[in-house]
């Protein structure tokens, strides 16, 4: 087997470098620099596959999903993101053109799922029938594999991973209850969440006025904002957020009504669930295709219009929480 090019060996050596950087200057704000083992832990990998990703020697990539937990959990700098994206895509894509493997392969470095933008394209969709049948068990087998191998809810890239596994499937129910749903169906976010819970709430909050960033770790401040949000509206001023704070804080959304930030939580939960979408917050005609695709995938009524139930298909669809 051939190794990689010149630019693919640049690509691993860059991001390697970025993590160590991310990673050597974690310690700040009183915080202390997590060790390997304690890093590793919460990434759901053993520490010998994190010391290869951070060793700019060594040609291993870590996948996409660990980079952006990476990034979240040492708190590095939201403009490192995008390059750390970049490198982390490019890496991959020249390995799989080394050592092409099959979309449905587990990866090689110990962690739960890459990316779904760097597999291969997936099987054709099979009829729904058969897809129930073939799928179910994959699918609760994932989720339960998710829960005790990781013990603490770290399930990278199960969006992605159940979207693969099932194409046209409706979510299952040990998705939603891995995920920590409420008696309504809807996701519980709360203090302490990071990603997609912190995100989906973080940019809802955004589009209802509050000065919040969008960092994916739903922290005190994050907290304080739903509080706020919760106490204006009538609700249980708690800083939890379940199916009555969900029902207001979503936005419904179409070609008339499209905030940008509830367009921006739109599309990244989208994209998060396995539909291809681009994060622009602008609800162009090919955000409506790829929510008009989610839409079907999942039996709901083709409107290409973000309503209740969308959205808390949306929701429902992103896999367990990660949760510090």
């Amino acid at each position: 087997m051939t190794g990689p090019t010149a630019p693919d060996r640049d690509a691993v050596r860059a991001l390697a470098e970025l993590l160590r950087t991310w990673w050597e200057l974690s310690a700040r704000e009183g915080r202390p620099k997590p060790t390997q083992q304690s890093l590793a832990g919460r990434l759901g990998i053993d520490q010998t596959t994190l010391s290869r990703y951070l060793n700019p020697r060594h040609p291993s990539t870590a996948p996409l999903r660990t980079v952006e937990l990476l990034h979240t959990v040492l708190r590095a700098p939201a403009a490192d993101l995008p390059r750390a994206r970049a490198l982390a895509e490019a890496a991959a894509a020249g390995a799989a053109r080394k050592s092409p493997r099959p979309a449905d392969a587990a990866p090689s470095d110990g962690s739960v799922a890459a990316s779904s933008h760097l597999t291969a394209p997936p099987p054709t969709p099979l009829p729904a029938a058969r897809v129930t049948r073939r799928t179910a068990a994959a699918r609760a087998a994932l989720a339960f594999l998710g829960v005790l191998t990781l013990g603490g809810g770290i399930g990278l890239g199960w969006g992605a991973l159940a979207h693969r596994a099932g194409q046209d499937g409706p979510p299952v129910a040990a998705v939603a209850a891995s995920a920590g749903s409420t008696a309504a169906g809807w996701p519980l976010a709360r203090k302490g969440d990071l990603l997609w819970k912190a995100r989906a709430v973080q940019y809802l909050l955004r589009a209802h006025g509050h000065d919040i960033e969008a960092d994916g770790d739903f922290g005190v401040r994050t907290a304080a904002a739903v509080k706020k949000f919760q106490a204006a509206h009538g609700l249980l001023a708690d800083g939890k957020v379940g199916a009555r704070t969900w029902s207001h804080l979503i936005i419904r959304i179409d070609s008339q009504h499209a905030p940008q930030q509830a367009v921006v939580a739109l599309q990244y939960l989208l994209d998060n669930s396995g539909t291809a979408t681009d994060i622009t917050g602008l609800f162009t005609p090919s955000t409506t295709r790829s929510l008009e695709t989610f839409q079907r995938d999942r039996a709901l009524p083709v409107t290409g219009v973000a309503d209740r139930d969308t959205w808390r298909a949306l929701l429902t669809s992103q896999g367990p929480g990660i949760h510090r």
